[in-house]
């Protein structure tokens, strides 16, 4: 049997292996805590979940359910984006349902990149960008998200050799794996690069709900004047209502962008299973206090880990919104090194900073997807193991 060279060169998910080395470890006897993926713990809404059971005892909804998605569904994001961004979008030509936003990454690379274009990339950013963009034969080029800029991209050092060939450039916020949050301001200066370099943004938008600070900019790069032609916005219900699970999101945006989308869609997959759509209709219509009870969750959740790192003298990144917190490491470790000895001495999982691209050395990823008491154990273990790494390598 013959592999193609494309998945050759295609690393093994980070997330995969680490998977895989948890189970062996667990096998073993060892009680582990997970604060790797951003993997929701909490349950989606009662009345999503009641919707979806509702919606399956129905005869008629078990074919193939459409490529396009429901009417009601493409109404209901319609009616979300107007609701939370005051962000107008045809309903026909400006949405098109995801079974989860990350195919839709891949959409993006079969569809604008081709062998040799440059993809310009967040460097700490999700994987799967490189990843979709490599698959077709496209060039990243990373663009350095760095504690002294508040990891936003710096534009303006990005050569033009480099601008002159890039096709599409990924924006992500807020952040992951940073936890950065951007202004309207920042969104202005990035749709004004792609207009003048005819660029497509395409802007990664799952994290808009999971902020605990009303004073905290979330914003839709499809309120900038001008990103309707430039533009396209990934977002989904994995972490708004909870529901990573069902697969159900959508991208919005520039209709010309989601046309060439929907052919490779449409030759790929065969839609969204119809009563996930009906729940997802339930689940864009949320109420705000259910976010807020929500987020309060988190926000105690992201305190005990906080608290965890102060008193080991440790810096993180303050925003106030994702699923993560952005640490800094010791400078005598590796981001791998000290994810790898946390994991096997310490029984407790983070994500080594370098798995999301060079830019993230340095640093672990932590996430907040833990019960209150997990959360507090697992901080109390990486005290104590680091205590006793200071005085040379003591054991627990």
């Amino acid at each position: 049997m013959k592999i193609s060279q494309r998945v050759s060169d295609l690393p093994v998910y980070v997330f995969a292996a680490l998977g895989k080395r948890i189970k062996t470890l667990q096998a073993q006897g060892m009680d582990i805590i997970r604060m790797d993926m951003g993997n929701p713990d909490l349950p989606a809404p009662p009345e999503v979940i009641e919707t979806l059971a509702q919606a399956a005892q129905q005869v008629d909804v078990h074919g193939y359910p459409g490529f396009y998605g429901i009417p009601e569904f493409r109404e209901a994001v319609a009616a979300y984006y107007a609701r939370r961004f005051s962000v107008t979008l045809d309903v026909q030509s400006e949405i098109l349902p995801l079974i989860g936003s990350k195919e839709g990454i891949f959409y993006v690379a079969n569809a604008f990149v081709d062998p040799g274009s440059v993809v310009l990339i967040p460097d700490p950013g999700y994987p799967i960008y490189r990843y979709a963009a490599q698959l077709v034969g496209g060039e990243p080029y990373f663009m350095p998200l760095n504690r002294e800029n508040n990891f936003l991209p710096d534009f303006s050092a990005i050569p033009e050799s480099v601008l002159q060939r890039a096709r599409v450039m990924w924006l992500n916020y807020p952040n992951n794996p940073t936890s950065a949050v951007a202004d309207l301001d920042f969104l202005r200066l990035a749709v004004n690069l792609a207009r003048q370099y005819n660029l497509l943004i395409v802007y990664d938008n799952p994290y808009s709900e999971v902020v605990w600070d009303a004073g905290l900019p979330t914003p839709s790069i499809l309120q900038i004047e001008g990103a309707e032609e430039v533009a396209i916005e990934f977002n989904s219900l994995s972490k708004m209502a909870n529901m990573a699970g069902w697969r159900v999101g959508m991208a919005v945006g520039n209709p010309d962008a989601l046309a060439m989308l929907g052919r490779v869609k449409t030759n790929v997959d065969s839609g969204i299973f119809k009563p996930v759509q009906m729940a997802a209709v339930k689940a864009l219509g949320i109420s705000s206090e259910w976010l807020i009870e929500r987020n309060a969750i988190y926000k105690r959740r992201r305190d005990i880990i906080t608290g965890g790192l102060n008193r080991m003298r440790l810096w993180f990144a303050p925003y106030a919104a994702t699923l993560y917190v952005w640490a800094e490491i010791p400078s005598r470790y590796t981001s791998a090194e000290f994810a790898t000895a946390l994991l096997e001495q310490a029984g407790v999982s983070v994500s080594p900073g370098s798995a999301f691209g060079p830019h993230g050395e340095g640093f672990v990823r932590i996430s907040i997807v833990q019960p209150e008491d997990l959360l507090e154990d697992a901080m109390e273990r990486w005290e104590r193991w680091l205590i006793g790494q200071a005085m040379g390598g003591m054991s627990l």
